[in-house]
């Protein structure tokens, strides 16, 4: 890595939880400088960059830097403004929409993004490709076709009521990519070189694993239409350094090796803020971060066993020892800034003398050893850390040494372990498993419980043919009710009657609302976020230092 020298010039600002409000006052400080580029060093390299993976953060994370989207999400108001879509209507059912796309646009190898281009996008994303191997994207429901009105007007029809679509048009899913990419089987798509979108970036050059190279698209003139910087990027570039060690990341940016880093652990923000650099912890706005069960395996079946654990978790213990103020507790399965947030803490409410009572009638008894037993098993359950997750494994090993005070032993596996993918789609191998996903809309909730989705509780007919019976058929019709309801207000009531079921199965613990923690150097200024985390830098630019 080239080591630049860099002198502190710029005092840091208040610090603001969202960064956003940070980075807008930093912005109008002074006048933009243009030029320079931005070293951004990475924890994981990306996987995939067919837009509807970009859940994944290192994916999103290039993904928002090369893609526009049709409409984009204020991350502060969270309403839908105009974009590459000027404008929408939407029938009062939301079984049909219609946009009218912006003239001019073109993707970077000279393509048109018309209404052709944005209709062969959503066939795609909203059916997927099986030849292709390009999966639906998970913020389309009840997709049915597109239709190409004239040049410039794009309709989309819905075979259900699709509530939660208008804003699925301005997630980092929905990146619109050119035809060309579109054509190539998924797993090519880990190639940066190939994904050719409109975005103010482009890729210049990739070491897989590595290193990846963006620089500015000179021509780009069509950025969010309500956004008061228009026009191409201030900087020149992007280089993304995928660099997995924690302590590195954060030594990198106080010697001024690197400008902005991701993934900055709890216990390192002291130590940012103790030499004036500046932490952003946007949040993630979604399914909180949370410890589920897969009730197909014998152990977690009984209800009785897994209300047990949900009361014998201390998640106060847990945010207060490995966590800062960036990280509320959970006092749902939702953060309390999603839409359609319910407070049911006093369903989540630790009570170890209530945990061993559900132990002891489910019949399960303490033997000799400490561990509860019953027809000769043991209760000793398995989960795999998820790397993506900040401290995931030492909050598993804290809640495996609370849930020990009640006789139950939690084994906590690597991550990076090769048996991971296989064994997480068995039941039988990995009972308990950590689980998260943000999206600023009720649908959120339907992509991470449904079988269809992520299938995070494993049921029959999901993603798994491990599984042998579990089916929950009252919870889908709650996730497909939220999905197809097209009236707000009952919208909202059924996203508060699923939070409940949820909970009062015992399906999942949350923990904490989860955030995207990054660091930035205080010459780099005017960093925003889309409404879930993901860093936008078209706007951003380096002060003289």
């Amino acid at each position: 890595m080239t080591t630049k020298l860099k002198r502190l010039a710029l005092t840091l600002a208040t610090l603001a939880t969202t960064g956003l409000a940070l980075s807008d006052a930093q912005a109008q400080a002074a006048d933009p400088v243009k030029g320079g580029t931005l070293i951004y060093l990475e924890q994981q390299a990306h996987t995939n960059l067919y837009p509807p993976a970009g859940g994944f953060y290192p994916n999103g994370g290039i993904l928002n830097q090369i893609t526009d989207k049709l409409t984009y999400q204020n991350p502060k108001t969270l309403e839908i403004e105009p974009w590459i879509a000027e404008s929408w209507t939407v029938n009062a059912n939301a079984t049909e929409y219609t946009f009218k796309i912006r003239p001019g646009v073109t993707f970077s190898d000279g393509s048109p993004l018309d209404a052709a281009a944005v209709a062969k996008n959503y066939d795609v994303f909203g059916l997927g490709n099986k030849a292709l191997k390009q999966p639906v994207s998970e913020v389309i429901n009840n997709y049915e076709r597109s239709e190409v009105v004239d040049p410039l007007t794009v309709k989309f029809y819905f075979k259900k009521p699709s509530p939660g679509f208008l804003q699925g048009t301005s997630v980092i899913g929905s990146g619109l990519v050119a035809a060309s990419t579109l054509a190539l089987p998924f797993e090519e798509l880990g190639d940066a070189t190939k994904i050719i979108g409109s975005g103010p970036f482009v890729v210049d050059s990739e070491t897989i694993g590595k290193e990846l190279n963006l620089k500015a698209r000179d021509e780009y003139n069509w950025g969010p239409a309500k956004l008061e910087h228009q026009g191409r990027a201030y900087l020149d570039g992007i280089k993304y350094i995928i660099t997995g060690e924690d302590s590195v990341r954060i030594g990198a940016l106080l010697a001024g090796q690197a400008d902005f880093i991701r993934q900055v652990q709890a216990y390192d923000e002291g130590q940012v803020e103790a030499q004036d650099y500046q932490i952003y912890a946007p949040s993630t706005r979604g399914v909180n971060n949370s410890v589920v069960f897969r009730p197909d395996n014998p152990l977690v079946s009984d209800i009785r066993v897994r209300q047990a654990l949900l009361h014998a978790t201390d998640t106060k213990e847990i945010v207060t020892t490995l966590f800062s103020a960036n990280y509320p507790q959970a006092t749902s399965i939702i953060a309390s800034s999603a839409l359609g947030y319910k407070d049911i803490s006093a369903k989540l409410a630790f009570d170890p003398a209530k945990a061993k009572a559900l132990l002891d009638e489910a019949g399960w008894s303490v033997a000799a050893n400490g561990l509860r037993q019953k027809d000769g098993k043991e209760l000793v359950l398995t989960a795999y850390e998820s790397l993506p997750q900040p401290q995931n494994k030492e909050t598993l090993q804290l809640v495996a040494q609370q849930w020990g005070k009640v006789g139950v032993k939690l084994s906590v596996l690597a991550g990076d372990s090769g048996s991971k993918t296989v064994d997480d789609l068995d039941p039988l191998k990995t009972p308990v498993s950590p689980a998260m996903v943000g999206r600023a809309d009720p649908d959120v909730i339907k992509s991470q419980y449904y079988p269809k989705n992520r299938d995070v509780l494993r049921q029959k007919g999901g993603l798994s043919d491990k599984v042998q019976s579990f089916v929950d058929t009252k919870l889908n019709g709650l996730l497909d009710a939220l999905a197809s309801e097209p009236d707000r207000q009952k919208r909202l009531a059924i996203a508060g009657e699923v939070q409940d079921y949820v909970v009062d199965q015992a399906y999942a613990i949350p923990i904490f609302e989860e955030p995207q923690a990054y660091a930035g150097a205080p010459y780099v200024q005017g960093v925003a976020f889309e409404a879930v985390g993901r860093p936008s830098f078209y706007s951003t630019w380096l002060a003289e230092h």
